[in-house]
């Protein structure tokens, strides 16, 4: 099991080959359950099979029942669409079974991930101080500060058993189940046409002062793209002492525009903030960036101690254990496909592309205007479209979704929007055409 087989290295390597040159990406379509479980019965047996079989297996069966999320058709959720650059190094990642637990055990990759993680800190406007540590996705991120959020109000002096934090009902799922799990409650504050702003945080919270954790506020929600008031809330943030933390697993990405960069300056107040590059920065799942303005805070809240790992802490100055800034020890070296994929194609490229997308959205909104059968909700702040076909039901909705997908001409799952079934894009790929989106929105006619 642990030599080197080249056969079976060229096997894999064909069809890795093979699906990087796919363009464009097909869709494909969800498996039927008996025929999946058809195709896998009696593959795991005591005398294992031929490797061509199995990745047969795979190519003919498996894989054609994921839908791939780097199609430029599906626009549905948050898509993906990983450079070549980025998957390839992917490869190498595991290939080389690099992990990128500590300093002692993974310097190299540390550092480059680190260099990644310093560039998205200058962009936030965040402090030389700023550092963090690649995690799974925004909602590790997300649940591994507000542990910090949590420690720190106990030692700022919240005595309540459940502190509370400040959100908005537009925030992402996984805060309050991030809360859940850290016994903390959500203050729910409402907001302004869905945009958190400080007028409404500072009445939301007065009486609640002493009992207050922490601010969440959000760079781009997922249902619509909103940008709440970064600047006013993250300075009432300030001025209550109260950890100020943004998710911008979606949003954040806009960061290299230059035109949306403005809306985002407020990010200099946060203490920690989030944003996934396996959305809107072209990189493989899973992969979250989550950057702490003083990291030493999280350091001393998620530092697992044990015998054998005081190895593993120093007082080197250079030290930089990405194992100290999350709820993990293991990890996985993701972040280097995106530090590959930057240093190869610039950061010109990916402002670019992340423009591309923002493009993409102003001319869907164009195309919603030529159909007289169709209605925009609301201007796009980021690339996430929303609009309606009056006089459809949540029904029609559905059928039309399925059949756009069974047809192959996109993946478009529609969303509920003050309580009523409507469509929704999300463009992040910058292989999808106004020609597409125009293609299926002639098919609500």
């Amino acid at each position: 099991m642990f030599e080197f087989d080249e056969q079976l290295a060229e096997l894999v390597l064909a069809y890795c080959r093979e699906r990087l040159a796919l363009a464009p990406v097909p869709l494909d379509l969800p498996g039927a359950k008996a025929e999946l479980e058809d195709a896998l019965a009696g593959l795991l047996r005591p005398g294992g099979n031929d490797p061509a079989h199995v990745l047969e297996i795979f190519a003919e069966k498996l894989a054609p029942a994921v839908l791939s999320c780097d199609s430029p058709r599906f626009l549905s959720f948050i898509p993906a669409a990983p450079t070549k650059a980025a998957l390839l190094f992917d490869m190498v990642v595991s290939c080389s079974s690099l992990q990128g637990t500590s300093w002692l055990e993974a310097a190299g990759a540390v550092s480059a991930e680190n260099q990644v993680l310093r560039l998205l800190a200058d962009l936030a406007g965040l402090p030389d101080t700023a550092g963090g540590v690649f995690v799974s996705g925004g909602s590790a991120g997300n649940l591994s500060a507000l542990v910090v959020a949590r420690d720190l109000s106990r030692r700022r002096g919240v005595t309540v058993d459940r502190p509370k934090v400040a959100v908005s009902e537009q925030a992402h799922t996984s805060v309050a189940k991030a809360l859940h799990v850290v016994g903390m409650d959500a203050l729910v504050v409402p907001t302004e046409d869905r945009r958190l702003t400080a007028g409404q945080l500072r009445a939301a919270v007065a009486g609640h002062e002493h009992e207050l954790a922490a601010v969440v506020a959000t760079a781009g929600t997922t249902n619509a793209g909103i940008i709440d008031d970064l600047e006013g809330v993250g300075a009432l943030a300030r001025e209550l002492g109260v950890w100020f933390h943004v998710d911008g697993a979606y949003g954040g990405a806009a960061l290299f525009s230059e035109r949306i960069r403005p809306r985002y300056a407020g990010l200099r107040h946060a203490d920690s903030f989030v944003v996934d590059p396996h959305k809107w920065l072209f990189a493989p799942f899973d992969c979250a960036a989550l950057l702490y303005r003083e990291p030493r805070y999280a350091k001393a809240v998620h530092t697992q101690d044990a015998g054998y790992l005081e190895v593993l802490h120093t007082d080197a100055p250079e030290e930089w254990n990405p194992s100290d800034f999350a709820y993990h020890l293991t990890r996985r070296a993701r972040g280097l496909p995106l530090w590959f994929s930057l240093a190869v194609h610039g950061t010109d490229a990916y402002r670019d592309a992340v423009d591309a997308a923002l493009d993409l959205a102003t001319a869907a909104v164009e195309l919603i205007g030529q159909r007289p059968y169709l209605e925009l909700l609301r201007e796009p702040e980021l690339s996430v479209v929303l609009f309606r076909r009056p006089g459809w039901t949540a029904g029609d909705y559905h059928t039309w979704s399925f059949r756009l997908l069974a047809d192959q001409v996109g993946f478009v799952t529609p969303t509920v929007w003050d309580g009523e079934t409507v469509a929704r894009f999300c463009f992040l790929h910058p292989g999808t055409t106004p020609a597409m989106v125009a293609e299926i929105l002639d098919t609500m006619a």
